[in-house]
């Protein structure tokens, strides 16, 4: 890998973009060792992700307008369906994944970042889909994830001004859950994964894919979907240690209570 680092610490996963001269912006090559490296993840020794850019400016800038200044109409929609496949991928990736965004979140920066499960970000960052400066419109899901996560008005707003905002509004608008010091945020990241990581992994999982295919359905559909996730926990060590555990706990409470004597 010449632009992806993959760091394995416990049971978090940590996937760093890692092409800081270019402020981690994604071209072609990026988003094929992304997929690479995805893929590679072993699921059994790993609990969480935690997606993040090199350096202390930039998460990433946005897709590579050099290598996009060029292309054909069908060059252009292959480009958006291949930055699409890797951030779908990484969207329905059996892990939870945490982006940590530390800087610089535009365009398909912004856009990699809401194909994750739950944002973070710096205090010097900043989001925006500029793409309608540029001629185009946002190709890695932007339309899409952006209006599902802080509603079409907001969405469309962002979209048609081309306009970045900083941390601050991003955490007011719901696009990121919370805003850390620089020098905090990566460590706030793997204290997340490592809270995620000590839950029941089938559990967890489940949750994930039930959020994420619920999401997509009518409320009756989705319903049938939680309740077969539901079940499938049943019968596995998961469920049978983490019950067995919590009774035990309650049963020595209860031991240790000591009746009320009227003296």
């Amino acid at each position: 890998m010449e632009f992806i680092t993959y760091e394995q610490d416990g049971y978090v996963g940590i996937v760093t973009i890692n092409r800081e001269r270019a402020l981690n912006a994604l071209n072609s090559q990026v988003l094929e060792e992304l997929e690479a490296t995805f893929d590679a993840i072993d699921l059994d020794a790993t609990r969480a992700v935690i997606l993040t850019g090199a350096g202390e400016k930039s998460f990433v800038a946005g897709a590579d307008i050099g290598e996009m200044s060029t292309l054909t109409k069908a060059e252009g929609e292959a480009f958006g369906k291949k930055g699409n496949d890797v951030f779908r991928k990484i969207e329905t990736f059996p892990l939870p994944v945490i982006a940590a965004i530390n800087g610089f979140a535009l365009g398909g920066g912004c856009e990699i970042s809401m194909s994750c499960d739950i944002r973070i970000c710096s205090e010097n960052a900043v989001f925006g889909q500029p793409e309608v400066g540029l001629g185009i419109t946002p190709g890695f899901g932007g339309t899409q994830r952006l209006a599902r996560l802080v509603g079409e008005g907001m969405a469309k707003q962002m979209i048609y001004t081309a306009r970045n905002i900083k941390a601050d509004e991003a955490y007011r608008i719901g696009l990121v859950n919370a805003v850390y010091p620089l020098e905090e945020l990566l460590p706030a990241a793997k204290k997340m994964a490592a809270g995620i990581a000590a839950n029941a992994p089938i559990a967890v999982r489940n949750c994930k894919k039930a959020i994420n295919e619920g999401m997509q359905v009518d409320m009756d559909a989705a319903i049938v979907i939680e309740e077969k996730l539901f079940g499938d926990c049943f019968e596995t060590e998961d469920q049978k240690a983490g019950m067995g555990n919590f009774l035990e706990k309650d049963k020595e409470k209860k031991l240790k209570v000591v009746p009320f004597q009227n003296k």
